[in-house]
């Protein structure tokens, strides 16, 4: 059953007879006629085996167990999908290509790479990769000392998403430095990033990751950490577990890794699936305003899995102006991904690419977004196939770890590597023998290879080899029995480039920031921003008007980094209906104040600063019974303080991990996967209030006694509030929050406190209770400083 579950929660579906008969899923290396006659309607786009092939693979496997010695135990063969076996499934990763490719980058050696290479490329008797059965089609070469410098191509390699969590610490930073020297980039993954990692070293070195991935958990994603970037990432898909939300166990959550993701120690972080606060492309485009907004230098990535459809999807990211798609490949998940995840989940980037190219291509898209593909990229071959197919930039994950000392013991998952890569344990960190020379060799001859490749197929520009397919074709050379019905004349088919458009990015698009209203309050905030005096602005506001204060607080996080500006020193004061992403990023020093009604997403990656929201002055409705704000309000909210008198949609505080709120009432799924923080509820909820929420405490008026039936209640318990420290946490908050707002309803509560208190329900996450039990009655009250202070 949970198995089921798991599977129909990652392909976004809630019941079984939604599931049942839904087909989704892609064939790959059967041809039509199975298709069509066991599986109609269901995608096969290269063909390949029919009956006589299975019957016949079918009745080898029952010859070969028949076939035993009499005295043979008759067991099934090791299977070998995760660890190498020596009858099981074929690897790439051998202990022979794993210690060639270690020497060469150690040694720095042409000669043992191309060893390495030969052992990767030619999979005549090896079939593992579509690419495999592929070959270059004669060219006319060009002398190799007029091709474009390995200094230039290694500019396009980057390395995959790795969070710090997954991999250790010496690991993760060494593949950033290594690829600061190459002037090339690492990503962060989605576990956030030290800010000490900022700064420059003091030989001019870098360990910051050029790439900061913005994944649903929003893990460590504060302003500061948006400012630090040159690309920013937004992974909906990746290879080992599309659509599905991460974990990390609360065991591995030390205390280097919640400080990190401003989190607590030892409580399990949950990553929500993606859908949580993307449902649509409009949603991701006011994603990618919101990031353009904090940092409008860097560029934004919208990470897609390779799947059917996926070209269309990019389509309506391009249009959702992205300035990089990244296509990710089915094979993945090193370090964090339980072994149930990384198998049958996406397809090849192969597939995926080009879909991609053509679909940007027929809709006139491509020339307004670079595309970079990953997936078990090795050698320099598999950067020109994907160059071919259409990819400008490359991504390598498990390579540079290799490079770094990775001996493929497939035990990411246990926190047990021998070598300390992927492990949190400090005895086998203290195994790490990764250099940042290691991985700028591998780099450096990866890029040798592109350049022999690109001669000897004609090429002296990188940019001019970007999406000729045509000069791929399949390998008939293998004749490998069941290769060769396969048809890869779909993933060959060359598009030609309408006048006005091309086959790779010639421009970036517009970020559309022009009209932004920050603007204004950047012009009026000079002395705030640069001397630190108190300054108030008042403006009007419009639903037009999104992202209101993400701008300013980039410029904030650019000048002090996280500690941002004393309390209250920048206050806007604004009347009417705020637009999408009111504070969204908001630094600390930063105080918004609206009069009126606010849009979806108030707060997001809330960092520090305070929002008010409160009727207008006059307002004759009550205000602790209608919406006043919408939904999917402060996810991944970081600290600050909110205080909203009136109403919100559902998703309420979804991944809060740190922030303070107070608000009126909430809909479904309030303070789900909640981490840090307080939040009172002065009223209803809607339903599945605190699922997933392993950390922090909210306080629910429950006036009708009904809460504990909309409670979700498999990780929180429900308690009266009796505790000292309780009552006044909660007293103190109330009174905050008629301080700002003048709520009538919670004066009236703090006028009849003793008549009032015995309806207030905490809601405890058992995880929390039981870290803060460990704590000390003066240690639990610091906690609880940290977390009202900020």
């Amino acid at each position: 059953c949970k198995g089921l579950l798991k599977i129909m929660s990652k392909m976004g579906i809630s019941t079984l007879r939604s599931y049942r008969g839904a087909q989704v899923f892609e064939a790959i290396g059967l041809n039509s006629a199975v298709v069509d006659r066991y599986f109609s309607g269901a995608v096969s786009r290269v063909g390949g085996i029919g009956l006589e092939e299975i019957a016949a693979e079918a009745n080898t496997r029952w010859r070969a167990v028949r076939e035993r010695p009499p005295n043979a135990p008759r067991l099934l063969p090791g299977g070998g999908q995760y660890a190498l076996r020596a009858d099981g499934e074929r690897h790439l990763w051998t202990p022979e290509s794993v210690s060639l490719l270690q020497q060469a980058v150690r040694h720095n050696s042409h000669a043992l790479y191309r060893d390495y290479a030969r052992l990767i490329n030619d999979q005549t008797e090896k079939l593992t990769t579509l690419r495999g059965l592929f070959r270059f089609k004669p060219a006319t070469p060009v002398p190799l000392d007029e091709v474009e410098p390995v200094a230039a191509l290694v500019k396009r390699f980057v390395t995959g998403a790795m969070s710090f969590g997954s991999l250790s610490q010496e690991a993760h930073e060494t593949i950033a430095n290594a690829m600061n020297r190459l002037h090339s980039m690492s990503n962060s993954g989605e576990g956030g990033e030290d800010p000490q990692r900022y700064k420059p070293l003091p030989n001019g070195d870098s360990l910051s990751s050029a790439i900061k991935q913005v994944a649903s958990g929003r893990f460590g994603v504060t302003a500061e950490y948006l400012v630090n970037a040159r690309d920013l990432q937004i992974k909906i898909a990746q290879g080992a577990k599309p659509g599905e939300g991460g974990q990390l166990p609360g065991h591995k959550v030390n205390k280097e890794i919640a400080r990190v993701r401003l989190s607590t120690p030892g409580v399990t972080l949950i990553s929500p699936p993606p859908h949580h606060d993307i449902y649509s492309i409009e949603d991701i485009a006011q994603l990618i305003h919101d990031l353009k907004n904090v940092n409008p230098e860097a560029r934004i990535s919208v990470k897609l899995v390779s799947e059917l459809g996926v070209g269309t999807v990019a389509a309506g990211v391009v249009k959702a102006r992205a300035n990089v798609i990244l296509i990710s490949g089915y094979d993945g998940g090193t370090g964090a991904s339980p072994l149930s995840s990384i198998k049958h989940a996406g397809m090849p980037w192969e597939l995926g690419l080009a879909e991609t190219q053509q679909t940007l291509i027929l809709n006139n898209l491509r020339h307004l977004v670079r595309l970079q593909a990953d997936g078990q990229m090795k050698t320099g071959r598999d950067v020109v196939i994907a160059a071919l197919l259409g990819a400008e930039e490359f991504g390598f994950a498990t390579a540079p770890l290799v490079a770094c000392g990775c001996v493929m013991m497939r035990k990411c998952h246990t926190n047990t590597c021998p070598v300390g890569v992927a492990t949190q344990d400090p005895e086998l960190r203290r195994r790490f023998s990764g250099m940042p020379e290691h991985v700028v060799n591998f780099f450096t001859l990866v890029a040798e290879e592109v350049r022999e490749l690109m001669a000897s197929l004609g090429f002296r520009r990188m940019d001019d080899m970007i999406g000729r397919c045509d000069l791929l074709e399949t390998n008939t050379a293998i004749q490998f029995w069941k290769a060769s019905h396969l048809d890869f004349s779909r993933i060959f088919a060359f598009v030609p480039a309408e006048a006005g458009t091309a086959h790779r990015c010639t421009r970036l698009q517009d970020s559309g920031l022009e009209d932004a209203l920050d603007h204004t309050l950047l012009a009026r905030a000079e002395r705030a921003l640069s001397g630190k005096e108190k300054t108030e602005i008042e403006l009007p506001i419009r639903n037009v008007n999104r992202s209101v204060g993400a701008m300013v607080s980039g410029a904030i996080a650019r000048r002090y980094g996280a500690a941002g500006l004393p309390d209250d020193t920048l206050v806007c004061r604004f009347k009417g209906s705020a637009g999408q992403s009111f504070g969204a990023y908001g630094m600390k020093g930063l105080t918004l104040i609206l009069e009126g009604e606010a849009n979806d997403y108030l707060g997001k990656g809330l960092s520090g600063a305070k929002i008010v929201v409160k009727p207008p002055a006059g307002a004759t409705f009550d205000p602790a019974a209608n919406i006043i704000a919408g939904n999917t309000l402060l996810y991944g909210a970081t600290t600050g303080e909110v205080y909203i008198r009136g109403a919100v949609g559902e998703r309420f505080a979804v991944r809060n991990s740190g922030v303070v709120a107070v608000v009126e009432g909430v809909g479904d799924h309030g303070c789900e996967y909640m981490t840090r923080g307080r939040v009172v509820v002065l009223g209803q909820t809607g339903l599945n209030f605190a699922a997933g929420m392993s950390g922090g405490i909210a306080y629910i008026f429950d006036e009708a006694r009904l809460f504990d039936a909309r409670c979700n209640l498999d990780m929180v318990d429900l308690e009266l509030v009796n505790d000292p420290l309780d009552i006044q946490e909660l007293r103190d908050l109330i009174s905050r929050h008629v301080r700002h707002t003048a709520s009538a309803k919670a004066q009236w509560i703090l006028d009849n406190w003793e008549a009032c208190l015995p309806f207030f329900i905490k809601v405890f996450p058992m995880e929390y209770r039981r870290v803060l039990g460990q704590m000390s009655r003066e240690d639990e009250a610091t906690e609880r400083a940290e977390v009202i202070n900020g």
